[in-house]
């Protein structure tokens, strides 16, 4: 592959196992296989010859942020420039030892050797500068997400999820990434330099899991002892044929590593408006006993917004959950409000009461939720402080909802089999008992809506 008998090259490379440095090393002979015919084999890489290798998952933009990001790198000092100028070179292209470096760090590395690379991959051109704007990592960001999008998909690995029964995923792609910056802290100017950049990816795991999953994907770097990272958890029984969900795969990508059980249980859909029609009784029998839910919604107004329910819902008048509950924004923008810590108001659902609310809360008190649905099923409301207001509107009316399963499926007790066909109280007895406790007319013996519709 050339040269590699520096020191520094060495260094790196020691960093990978004994059986794992041949393929390292590997890596340089086998990108100039695929230079264009009429590209003689030389002693550096070229943009082509890495396009040719990564074009099938990634865009023409992020392969040239990977080859600008290798010329920077000064072969004799180790880590790329700080000021992320490519290196001065008699030759143009990439060599051996660059390629060594780049493959160490972004697979191997630290964030203080990451933070050049990602700021020379986030500069709009060849000549670089000592700071890049917000937006100038965001785009950096949108093409790095888009390249791992096109890597699940190419290998694979979406686990059940239908893109073209999912909500817009470009859309997500930008939401993702300006998530991820707003955790940047830029000088007053606005401005990252690379300390700044160390410290946001230090905090922000996302960026170098995507960047080494692009790597070692787009290179084809097989490691061993690296299995591939799981980005998706699984999505089972889901009638996709029928269904246009709220969800898309950035948003899931955010939202699974928050949860407790992460990517391991698979998600189920169990309640959807467009499904099962606008019903609080039907939302509610989709929620009981199943274990963790996620609860989304759409209002009238565009905006969608939801909340982590970390227990099994009971239907009761009594505040459930724990700290680990969590209330969530998708659009217009992705951000996650967890437990202030002020009470413990973390899930509340009641149905069919005369002295107590009837609907589904989480978050803050009666009449001040950070998120409530009532069980009239058309309206809620958005108002708890100190989080920000969740909704177009503080009081909003609804235009979708969606309920997913997100924990490790519950086990049945014995002679639940029928409980999906079953009433609210039926299926939760010790509520049913405490109304009758308290001399509460079950006026849902009555109010009964028609099994028929009922998903499974």
């Amino acid at each position: 592959m050339g040269n590699t008998e520096s020191v520094v090259v060495q260094k790196r490379l020691a960093r990978f196992r004994p059986e794992e440095r041949p393929v390292v090393e590997g890596v340089f002979d086998r990108l100039q296989g695929h230079a264009p015919n009429k590209t003689p084999a030389g002693k550096t890489l070229t943009f082509e010859m890495l396009q040719s290798s990564m074009g099938s998952m990634a865009s023409d933009s992020m392969v040239r942020r990977v080859y600008q990001a290798l010329c920077s790198i000064n072969p004799g000092l180790g880590p790329p420039t700080t000021t992320g100028k490519t290196s001065t070179s008699s030759v143009p292209g990439v060599s051996g030892e660059q390629l060594v470096i780049f493959l160490a760090d972004t697979l191997r590395g630290t964030a203080e050797e990451r933070a050049p690379l990602v700021m020379a991959m986030s500069q709009n051109g060849p000549e670089g500068s000592k700071v890049v704007t917000c937006d100038q990592v965001a785009e950096f960001l949108q093409d790095l997400i888009s390249a791992v999008l096109l890597i699940l998909v190419h290998r694979g690995r979406l686990h059940g999820w239908k893109l073209e029964r999912m909500g817009d995923g470009s859309l997500g792609v930008k939401l993702l990434a300006e998530q991820m910056c707003s955790e940047l802290k830029p000088s007053e100017q606005g401005g990252c330099d690379v300390p700044c950049l160390e410290d946001w990816i230090f905090r922000v795991s996302q960026v170098s899991l995507y960047l080494e999953m692009l790597v070692a994907e787009g290179l084809n770097v097989a490691l061993s002892c690296r299995p591939a990272p799981t980005l998706l958890p699984p999505c089972r029984e889901t009638p996709w044929k029928e269904l246009k969900c709220l969800l898309d795969l950035p948003t899931i990508m955010f939202l699974a590593p928050q949860l407790p059980d992460s990517y391991s249980a698979p998600w189920r859909l169990v309640f959807s408006t467009r499904l099962n029609g606008e019903s609080f009784t039907r939302m509610v029998a989709g929620l009981v006993k199943r274990g963790p839910t996620l609860l989304l919604i759409k209002d009238t107004k565009g905006h969608v917004f939801g909340g982590f329910a970390s227990h099994a819902w009971e239907v009761k008048p009594q505040f459930q959950g724990d700290s680990r509950c969590f209330l969530f924004t998708v659009f217009p923008k992705l951000r996650v409000y967890t437990a202030t810590g002020y009470n413990q108001h973390f899930m509340y659902l009641n149905q069919n009461q005369q002295t107590m609310p009837n609907g589904l809360g989480m978050g803050g008190q009666h009449g001040y939720f950070g998120l409530w649905l009532d069980s009239d099923f058309g309206h809620g409301h958005s108002r708890a402080r100190p989080n920000p207001q969740l909704s177009g509107d503080e009081d909003f009316t609804l235009d979708s909802v969606e309920v997913w399963a997100v924990g490790k499926p519950p086990e049945p007790e014995e002679g639940e089999e029928g409980e999906g066909k079953r009433s609210v109280l039926d299926a939760d007895p010790e509520a049913q008992a405490m109304l009758e406790m308290t001399g509460k007319t079950l006026h849902s013996q009555g109010l009964r809506e028609p099994e028929e519709g009922q998903e499974e």
